[in-house]
């Protein structure tokens, strides 16, 4: 009888898992809300040289599914102030760039409707600004279900399907805005050919005396020394290093924007072309919501160094992470755009207020 009983208690457990499973993959994803006024087309906003964007990453949280993102609804609070004070200024904020990890489980529709999306729409809605998100490793986009989730939430907001600037069947996408020109990387998929072949042929037939900034923005960092980095190197990482930095050197991009490490931190790359010295900041903000991240120890150098010794290629960490967790508070950073002009300011949250990475939180990025 015993046997019996317990039988029909794992039936009732098993049945109830597939019921659960089976409406999980009947649930869709609700699309983000883009801006009623949306931004404005490559064409239409050519003239435009000063405004400011924002950038962050690592948005996930405990209770993702149940409740609202907590500690990200305290960094979105924080942008819609400053997208209000920005609003009227020389330097509207205009964008919002996200590296990844929006939730825990991509997978997952209700961690979207319920704990991310309303979050966005406030940004969407009533801070007025586009909203552009890439996956991260938690969006899960490597399996069908992660990848349609990811696509529905982001529907009305990245360039459609058939568009010059997105792959067709994948989440790599590109835009450009004023004198301004970003790309949309998927880190996960760093070794994919047609990935690199499209962004090379995104970068090759670029307008430089239009665009003369030139922002890539991905979830994986090629560089970082959190616990994702230090001692321990990801393929990730591997590939952005050997086939992308090359490439975004050839093309002199400004900027990587990054995540993937819950924390703050700088890298200056500096090489030489035979049109002279060049800069690229590589810059990890992953203060999104998630639980902070400490410092775990300086990646291995010497391969990429070596790799690249006829650029004449060095690597500056310009700023690192603290040790302890606490000491790396939840932020994001508003870049501004004033020309061939770019600075940026860090704006710590909560407890991060007083935030200064640098000796104050603005630095800018000058060339070389």
């Amino acid at each position: 009888m015993a046997k019996v009983r317990c039988k029909l208690i794992v039936s009732i457990v098993l049945s109830a898992m597939s019921l659960a499973a089976n409406a999980q993959e009947s649930e869709k994803v609700t699309a983000i809300t883009p801006p009623r006024t949306p931004l404005p087309s490559e064409a239409q906003s050519r003239a435009v040289t000063r405004f400011s964007f924002i950038v962050y990453g690592d948005t996930r949280g405990a209770r993702d599914g149940v409740e609202i993102q907590y500690e990200h609804s305290r960094v979105v609070d924080s942008m819609l102030a400053q997208i209000t004070d920005l609003k009227g200024s020389e330097y509207p904020v205009r964008f919002v760039l996200q590296s990844g990890d929006a939730v825990t489980n991509g997978r997952n529709p209700q961690q979207w409707n319920v704990s991310f999306v309303p979050l966005i729409n406030r940004l969407t809605t009533e801070g007025e600004v586009s909203y552009f998100l890439v996956p991260g490793n938690h969006e899960l986009t490597a399996a069908p279900q992660g990848l349609r989730n990811y696509l529905d939430a982001v529907s009305a907001l990245i360039p459609p399907e058939g568009s010059v600037r997105r792959l067709l069947g994948y989440t790599t996408y590109s835009f450009g805005y004023g004198n301004t020109f970003v790309i949309a990387l998927d880190a996960n998929i760093a070794e994919d050919e047609k990935q690199y072949d499209w962004v090379k042929g995104q970068l090759d037939g670029l307008d430089r005396r239009r665009y003369v900034n030139v922002i890539v923005f991905c979830h994986q960092a090629p560089f970082s020394s959190g616990p994702h980095g230090g001692a321990r190197t990801e393929s990730q990482a591997i590939e952005l290093r050997a086939r992308y930095l090359p490439l975004f050197n050839a093309h002199h991009v400004r900027a990587v924007f990054s995540g993937h490490e819950h924390l703050f931190e700088h890298w200056v790359e500096r090489y030489r072309d035979v049109s002279g010295p060049h800069r690229l900041d590589l810059i990890v903000s992953g203060g999104g919501g998630a639980p902070p991240y400490g410092y775990s120890g300086e990646p291995d150098l010497r391969d990429f160094l070596k790799a690249n010794d006829a650029s004449h290629v060095t690597l500056d960490h310009l700023v690192k992470p603290g040790v302890e967790p606490g000491s790396n508070p939840h932020h994001y950073i508003i870049v501004r755009v004033d020309g061939e002009k770019v600075e940026m300011t860090v704006v710590g949250v909560d407890w991060g207020a007083g935030f200064r990475p640098y000796r104050s939180n603005q630095v800018g990025l000058e060339t070389p």
